[in-house]
């Protein structure tokens, strides 16, 4: 027997094999990985253009004599985004709800934000 120190053939081989698993493992998960950046990417596009609707609807309630007297729905499409705000209730207080609809992976995604404003 001889003393050597070192790897024999069959070592190295399966240290190359488990090697090689991981980095195809890597890859097969950086394909899912850009799909969900581009996913939130898009998320989050719509969520600001339903935050602006809001927003605009808000500062809309309490510039109007009386407030919220000229609070109405409708809708807008731009930028690959459609829009669709509801307002509801009566009284002291608004619902609004801005509802977004845009192209998503695989298909099209609706986000929706809800608030209240006091109208009072």
């Amino acid at each position: 027997m001889s003393n050597e120190k070192g790897f024999t053939l069959v070592e190295l081989l399966v240290a190359v094999v488990i090697l090689a698993v991981g980095i195809l493992a890597l890859v097969g998960s950086t394909a899912s990985v850009t799909k969900m950046i581009g996913s939130g990417k898009h998320t989050t596009k719509a969520s600001l253009v339903a935050e602006r609707r809001l927003e605009a609807l808000r500062h809309e309630a309490l510039g109007s004599t009386p407030l919220c007297s000229t609070l109405a729905g409708g809708s807008a499409t731009g930028a690959g985004y459609s829009e669709v705000w509801t307002v509801s209730g009566a009284g002291a207080s608004r619902t609004l709800t801005a509802r977004v609809i845009y192209q998503d992976q695989p298909g099209i995604d609706t986000l929706a934000l809800t608030t209240m404003i006091r109208c009072s």
